[in-house]
């Protein structure tokens, strides 16, 4: 076993594993968008909306990695994925900017006054 594990995760062409492990983080960031409606999330409500976001992103992500394995070898499931991935990423684009952009910069605490 002489290459990495590295070298393995981000041979796109030929391994699937980066994509899947995007969309496995989507789909763990999209429950904590769930779970952070509840009350006893109220800490992070406020990031409720950027958890949502970044799940979208994520599994855009995971399925433009997985696009470049089917370029090589599923060549019919590309073709159909391409419009999909062109939507996505409209759709993460409007996502990013009215949520995300749209609003006031969020404020950090003074954190000189601490010390």
């Amino acid at each position: 076993m002489s290459e990495k594990f590295s070298d393995d995760l981000f041979d796109l062409k030929n391994d699937r594993r980066l994509s899947v492990y995007l969309y496995r983080a989507g789909f763990g960031c999209w429950l904590l968008y769930i779970v952070s409606g509840a009350q006893f999330m109220q800490s992070v409500r406020t990031y409720r909306t950027d958890f949502g976001v970044f799940a979208f992103f994520l599994m855009v992500m995971g399925l433009s990695a997985s696009m470049i394995y089917d370029y090589y070898h599923h060549p019919a499931e590309f073709d159909q994925k391409k419009k999909w991935l062109a939507f996505s990423y409209l759709v993460l684009a409007g996502l990013i900017y009215f949520f995300i952009l749209h609003k006031a910069p969020v404020a950090l605490p003074n954190f000189q006054n601490l010390f």
